[in-house]
């Protein structure tokens, strides 16, 4: 009994080194095969099925071509085909009207080829037209709601027509006390007609802040309005809050710098201007106050080297160049 015991298991075992042996050397390989064969097969069918899908496209069958091009790809498509199958995706997407597939093929396409002038021209374009698209859709279905009515009154504030924009932006106020931008814009329009006018805009943007707490560019207008008013420690409070607001947004930054260094704090204006610099690396302004800040702690070196790169970048920019037009400048 014991001797069945020991050997009965050591039978099983051999029996499954065995049939394991079999697997590895056998049958695997000849699935592995088939597998890859399948794959392969399946690698041209979906090739095939792209390049169909690409010349539908081109005889202007978008309904058809985007019902192919937008299945799953099963294999490795190379860079050529990849291209032309986004070009025609986001073509068909706009000749279809399905604002997705556009989008989603231009991302693909400038990430893959951002170089691409033929990219950065439909993407250009492309947009243009998706954001005529979705103001038209939105004056025909909503034309009395407040997005409606603050597009009409931008459009006239882009033309330059203030006072039809200014009426438009009263009577959006009339019906939506709450609706944040407004005041904001009629500040800005104030400011526009007549930059001197510096106390009434500001009650404007107080009530954005009002309405909308959380605006950054009211806030940094606040402290501009500030600061061409001589009152530097007000502009610092404004432009401090407009950089927690929003990390993104470059001027705040510069309008800290300039405040903080103006007041004498130029360690602590350091900071504010590196993020400024970083964000906005053309523009020499920021590279000059970070020279203020460094030679006025002492730190020769870096302030020489602020210089320098202040140099470099006012040598890239182009006559005529706005980056540093309306900027904070030191008392």
């Amino acid at each position: 009994m014991t001797r069945d015991r020991i050997h009965g298991p050591s039978q099983a075992r051999s029996a499954l080194v065995m049939i394991v042996a079999a697997m590895v050397c056998g049958i695997p390989g000849e699935l592995l095969g088939a597998q890859a064969e399948r794959k392969t097969s399946e690698g041209s069918s979906s090739l095939a099925r792209i390049e169909r899908g690409v010349d539908l496209a081109s005889k202007g069958k978008c309904s058809e071509a985007l019902a192919i091009l937008r299945k799953p790809v099963l294999a490795p498509v190379d860079e050529q085909l990849r291209y032309r199958a986004a070009m025609a995706s986001a073509q068909c997407g706009m000749s279809v009207d399905q604002a997705d597939v556009v989008v989603e093929s231009l991302l693909l396409l400038n990430r893959e080829f951002p170089g691409d002038s033929k990219v950065l021209y439909i993407t250009s374009r492309y947009y243009s037209e998706l954001a005529n698209r979705a103001a038209r859709k939105l004056l025909h279905k909503a034309p009395s709601s407040a997005e409606a009515q603050v597009f009409m009154a931008e459009a006239y504030q882009s033309r330059g027509e203030f006072e039809s924009a200014t009426a438009k932006y009263r009577k959006v106020l009339e019906q939506y006390p709450k609706q944040p931008g407004v005041h904001y814009q009629l500040g800005q329009i104030i400011l526009a007609k007549m930059p001197a006018a510096a106390e009434e805009a500001k009650k404007e943007f107080e009530a954005e802040m009002e309405v909308n707490p959380t605006s950054p560019a009211a806030e940094y207008m606040l402290g501009d309005i500030a600061w061409r008013a001589m009152k530097t420690d007000e502009a610092i409070q404004h432009f401090s809050r407009a950089t927690e607001l929003d990390v993104s947004l470059a001027r705040p930054y510069l309008g800290l710098g300039v405040a903080l260094n103006a007041a004498g704090r130029y360690t602590d204006a350091i900071d504010p201007l590196k993020k400024y610099v970083l964000l906005t690396p053309a523009d020499p302004a920021g590279y000059y106050q970070l020279a203020i800040a460094y030679s006025r702690i002492g730190n020769k070196q870096e302030a020489d080297r602020q210089r320098t790169l202040q140099l470099e970048a006012e040598e890239k920019l182009k006559p005529g160049s706005a980056s540093t037009q309306d900027a904070p400048q030191p008392h």
